[in-house]
């Protein structure tokens, strides 16, 4: 069995990795075309974003992928909880299936929070010791700081800007 889901998690990884790019990518996309559009350099006539934008927004994400993504996976995989093939195929199709619709819907979510979730989900199903909650719990804590830190940098970064211009 555990040979046909190593198989079949190249189908899931690459299912979570379309959402993936399909998700994130979309909202980067989204920003960028706003601010051409409030700077003037597109029109709220046109009908999509410019190809340049497109095409860097997803060439950004694959490569964050391939060069960072790792120590992502390394965590998500073997730190909260023992990933067994047939584990990792249903956390990965799970994930998928939620990014799809998530973004069928225009709802944009983050793809580690989807998958975060649906690794505890598969290591909770075995028992729930399974499940290392102090690593959980540091992921959830980082996704709370961040966005009063991200906040905080935004406001320096504002206030520099009117101190120069």
């Amino acid at each position: 069995v555990d040979k046909w889901f190593r198989r079949l998690q190249l189908v899931s990884a690459g299912a979570y990795s379309l959402g993936h790019g399909g998700n994130d990518a979309q909202k980067t996309i989204g920003i960028i075309w706003l601010l051409l559009i409030a700077t003037g350099y597109a029109s709220t006539a046109d009908a999509s974003p410019p190809t340049w934008t497109i095409v860097s927004c997803y060439l950004a994400i694959g490569l964050g992928t391939m060069f960072g993504g790792w120590r992502i996976v390394k965590t998500m995989g073997q730190k909260i909880t023992k990933l067994k093939p047939v584990g990792g195929f249903c956390a990965e199709t799970g994930g998928a299936m939620t990014l799809f619709l998530a973004t069928a819907m225009g709802i944009p979510v983050s793809t580690t929070h989807t998958i975060t979730g649906a690794i505890v989900g598969v290591g909770s199903t075995q028992r729930a010791s399974a499940v290392r909650w102090g690593v959980a719990g540091n992921i959830i804590w980082a996704w709370v700081l961040t966005i009063p830190a991200s906040a905080f940098v935004a406001a320096i970064a504002y206030w520099v800007s009117l101190q120069l211009y």
